[in-house]
């Protein structure tokens, strides 16, 4: 079965893990330290907070607004639950909006019904790695929450994704663009609030007792400045993505590769609908390929393909039609979304003759469609 997400990882991922191994560090140290230094660099950001999770980074994003229990803020109902659940457990209500259909993104125009007094901030994402389109969203004056899980390597006007808003959050997990197993980070415009999540990160421990030794004779005790969970990194995960980073353009030029494949291949299948190339100001990341099956025959495109040995899927159900969220919003084009979209295979993990079944047996379906 060809999978529908993957990654690449190979003997540069033993190597960094193996000098981790044999200097017996595998909590937080100077692998982290490290690959937070490359990825600020990369990104072109003041620095880099690196959490256990892509989806306590978006919690994380969250508590460092301080937001009043009780605050509003604006997501898509397109979007994995971890945006939401941040919101929820942080003691904030989400309001869930609509987004485009043709990118799949949040625009100013599906948030601003949605702003009220109440709201506090807006979260957006960027699906898929294309950019969404920040300065009109920025222009509303409220704090803006970039989730970038899908953009580690996009860009908007020259910057990076995650890096216009006031605070930015990214994924590192087994299947996105750069997977170091399991891992995600924080980013700010404000250096502060950078600062503040490392500290929240240990448990809200201002400094640990190894810090402070230089300057007490108590060295065991600590000093704690806020309630927070344990949401730590570690030197073996750290040294995955470092090997990840290195070659990360390499593989960011076979998802581009893969994609352009498929846009040349489908251009004219009525029945399907592409996903937007990026525009001339943007740099996508391809983490996946969204395709809208038209005919209404979404289900069954999808197992012709399952049948076949191609396993496909559809990112995300649009949360407000979860009962959990107790939502009464009426999004058309989340709804149109939840019937029509499928993501197909798109990862450095496909070979040539992965690609060529799978362009094979999209376009031997027109014959059935």
């Amino acid at each position: 079965m060809i999978s529908v997400f993957g990654s690449k990882v190979g003997q540069e991922e033993l190597d960094e893990i193996r000098t981790s191994i044999e200097a017996q560090w595998m909590g937080i140290g100077p692998k982290t330290r490290a690959f937070e230094e490359q990825i600020a660099q990369r990104l072109g950001v003041p620095g880099f907070a690196l959490l256990d999770s892509g989806s306590n980074s978006l919690y994380m994003a969250v508590k460092l607004l301080n937001l009043a229990p009780g605050t509003e803020v604006i997501l898509p109902a397109l979007t994995w639950i971890s945006c939401a659940h941040a919101v929820v457990l942080a003691g904030c209500v989400p309001v869930f909006c609509d987004v485009d259909l043709g990118t799949q993104n949040v625009t100013a125009e599906t948030i601003a019904p949605h702003l009220t007094r109440q709201t506090g901030a807006i979260m957006v994402v960027h699906y898929a790695g294309k950019p969404v389109r920040m300065q009109p969203i920025l222009d509303f004056g409220v704090p803006v929450i970039e989730d970038a899980a899908h953009a580690v390597d996009s860009k908007l006007g020259g910057k990076a994704c995650g890096a216009m808003g006031a605070v930015g959050a990214f994924s590192f997990d087994a299947v996105k663009n750069l997977a170091m197993g399991e891992g995600g980070g924080v980013t700010a415009q404000d250096p502060e609030l950078i600062t503040r999540a490392r500290t929240l990160r240990y448990c809200g421990i201002g400094k640990s007792g190894f810090e402070a030794s230089a300057n007490k004779d108590r060295w065991w005790e600590y000093n704690i400045v806020d309630f927070f969970p344990k949401f730590l990194p570690n030197d073996i995960n750290a040294s995955i993505g470092l090997a990840q980073l290195r070659k990360l353009d390499k593989l960011q030029a076979y998802r581009k590769q893969t994609w352009e494949l498929y846009q040349r291949e489908f251009a004219n299948l009525g029945w399907l609908a592409r996903p937007c190339d990026p525009e001339p100001d943007e740099q996508h990341s391809y983490f996946t390929y969204f395709v809208r099956v038209l005919n209404g025959k979404r289900n069954a495109f999808a197992k012709y393909l399952y049948d076949r040995g191609i396993y496909t899927t559809f990112r995300y159900h649009p949360l407000h039609l979860n009962p959990i969220y107790k939502s009464n919003a009426i999004l058309p084009m989340s709804a149109q979304l939840n019937e029509e979209g499928l993501n197909l295979p798109l990862h450095p993990n496909l070979s040539t003759a992965d690609m060529d079944k799978i362009v094979t047996t999209v376009k031997a379906y027109s014959k059935v469609a």
